[in-house]
């Protein structure tokens, strides 16, 4: 009696989720860039879309610098995350994301930093016309209509609450009202958002994965964007908002809760007059009390807060009269004409190129975690990148982010980007290369517009 042998059964090959959320990211993307080339679909941005960008290929100053800041960044920066004291990494950090951000601007030259936020849609031309600041909040709702021609805002001017030009006028006041002075100051600011990101980690008890998503909070092509948008300044305060909330719910005294939670509050504060879309900053501020188990400073914290508001109200400013006006605003203008349609994933393209795509693979594998049975550093990773995933989300259901999130969701793209620590150790040291030439590419093939 004779027997066949069965065929051997080749085990099939699952894909992993880096690949399939790199996979994804990229996806759509190219999607968001091609439907419109190919359908000639009008989605009212430029000549770019997803970006607010022209085709522009180019070198300049700034290349040179930024191919080896970003081949050097992309070499060793996994490795010196992890090694370097905490306060030498906090410094690398900064001085990292500081002269890599200059130098891809500087492929526009010093232009790179300047031009943009000397446009007449940008703050700078008000700040240096505001000589009455009381007059200028009490009539600062009657001019965010368009129907209040000639003596409406520009775009960004009317598109924020005045804390956004309050900002800029203090610069002009003491002699940093140029556009490349503006500018600078600004990348500063830009260039604290990631410190303030690892403080918030560490003091949360995260402090080894916190420092293996470093990398990617420095390089990356969020830069870009970065060095030339207020946005970026949003960022930073709030980040900062959000570590001093942090620190305050892990305090070892009540009386530094407190101290920490009212600084925590008045940031906090002072981010809901920066932006209406920062409000949703909440959520992120709940998770943090709550991987904290430490609900006392919310309480202080919402009362500092109310301050920021109620000071600009007692100035003439109401938050609650701005926040109908700029929704008229908005829809009567181009966010009106803007179809929903496309924008609703057309923003989710734009985010990849802001973000990078190997956000794409962190957040597949930050969909594969399980809190309760993994590590409490992982939780508190995955909680906090839930966190900004969800953001992204709320800001993009609401309708009015339609195009420009490139730079508009700045304040969420450092937190999303903690997934990246969640990718195994091959995935971070050839994803960290990927970033790197994104935004190198983008940098020298689109002129962005921010």
């Amino acid at each position: 009696m004779t027997t066949t042998a069965e065929p051997a059964v080749r085990p099939t090959r699952r894909v992993s989720a880096p690949a399939w959320g790199l996979g994804a990211a990229l996806a759509v993307a190219a999607l968001a860039m091609l439907v419109p080339a190919v359908t000639g679909w009008n989605v009212r941005v430029r000549h770019f879309p997803p970006l607010h960008a022209d085709w522009d290929p180019r070198v300049g100053w700034g290349t040179l610098p930024a191919v080896v800041v970003g081949a050097l960044g992309a070499q060793r920066a996994v490795d010196l995350a992890e090694r370097l004291p905490w306060r030498r990494l906090l410094l690398a950090v900064f001085l990292g994301g500081l002269v890599w951000m200059l130098a891809l601007a500087y492929v526009d030259g010093s232009h790179g930093v300047s031009t943009i936020l000397g446009t007449p849609y940008e703050y700078l031309r008000t700040a240096r016309r505001t000589t009455d600041l009381h007059a200028t909040l009490q009539e600062f709702v009657s001019r965010i209509p368009y129907a209040a021609i000639p003596h409406n805002w520009p775009v960004h001017v009317a598109g924020h609450p005045p804390g956004a030009l309050l900002f800029f006028v203090v610069l002009v006041r003491i002699g940093l009202g140029s556009g490349f002075a503006a500018g600078i100051v600004v990348t500063l600011f830009a260039a604290s958002t990631a410190v303030a990101v690892l403080v918030t980690g560490r003091a949360l008890g995260a402090e080894r994965l916190v420092r293996r998503a470093a990398p990617f909070l420095v390089l990356g092509p969020a830069a870009i964007w970065q060095c030339v948008s207020a946005d970026a300044m949003f960022a930073a305060v709030a980040a900062w908002g959000i570590a001093c909330l942090a620190l305050g719910a892990t305090a070892a005294t009540r009386r530094a809760t407190v101290g920490w939670s009212v600084l925590a509050g008045l940031v906090l504060g002072y981010a809901v007059m920066l932006s209406y879309g920062l409000p949703v900053m909440g959520v992120l501020a709940l998770v943090v009390l709550f991987l904290a188990r430490s609900w006392l400073p919310l309480p202080v914290a919402v009362v500092a807060a109310l301050l920021v508001p109620l000071a600009f109200a007692a100035y003439g400013f109401s938050y609650l009269e701005a926040l109908p006006a700029l929704h008229t605003r908005y829809w009567e203008a181009v966010g009106g004409r803007r179809p929903f349609a496309y924008w609703w994933w057309g923003d989710l393209g734009a985010l990849t190129f802001s973000a990078g795509p190997l956000a794409g693979a962190g957040v597949a594998v930050l969909l594969r975690v399980r809190s309760r049975v993994v590590c409490a550093e992982t939780r508190v990773v995955a909680w906090l990148a839930a966190a900004g995933v969800a953001m992204v989300l709320v800001a993009d259901a609401s309708m009015m982010s339609k195009a420009e999130v490139e730079r508009i969701w700045l304040p969420f793209v450092p937190w999303v980007l903690l997934s990246c620590a969640l990718l195994p150790e091959t995935w971070r040291r050839r994803g960290l290369v990927l970033q790197v030439v994104v935004a190198l590419v983008v940098q020298h093939l689109l002129s962005t517009g921010w």
